[in-house]
């Protein structure tokens, strides 16, 4: 079984940063935020501090393959920011796979009938969120994250 640790999720955005995070046993996940994207070195230090003020254990990117199995431009960025990101901190920072989470974040709130605008502030940390609970069902059914 998974060791008990929070988690933070990362929905990495080319205008923002969703933000989710999951109970204190890592069992469910949580929108928590959307960052605006400000520069690497702002936006690394915004995500310290959330982990620093959660005490969080684990962090969850989103890295976004595309449907047929390769990465594109966009994955290869997301590769470097967590290279970046791991360098700056002392807790796992790992990728999952976050295809079609954006396209099931935007149904489920349009099933909650949000108006648009009111979707707009929350997709990101709602995509972070279905990210990191993908992974958290992963784990705590026995898989092994890659």
């Amino acid at each position: 079984m998974a060791s008990v640790e929070r988690c933070l999720g990362v929905d990495l955005g080319e205008k923002r940063i969703g933000i989710s995070l999951s109970d204190a046993l890592g069992w469910t996940a949580g929108p928590l935020a959307a960052l605006a994207r400000v520069g690497w070195k702002k936006d690394l230090a915004a995500l310290r501090s959330l982990i620093l003020e959660h005490e969080v254990g684990r962090v969850v990117v989103g890295l976004p393959i595309n449907m047929d199995g390769s990465t594109g431009e966009m994955a290869r960025r997301t590769q470097e920011f967590v290279e970046r990101f791991r360098l700056t901190v002392s807790i796992p920072v790992e990728t999952w796979d976050e295809r079609l989470t954006t396209v099931q974040a935007e149904r489920i709130l349009l099933e909650a009938d949000l108006r648009r605008d009111k979707r707009r502030q929350v997709i990101d940390s709602m995509a972070a969120c279905l990210i990191l609970q993908g992974y958290l069902d992963y784990r705590n059914a026995g898989g092994v994250p890659r």
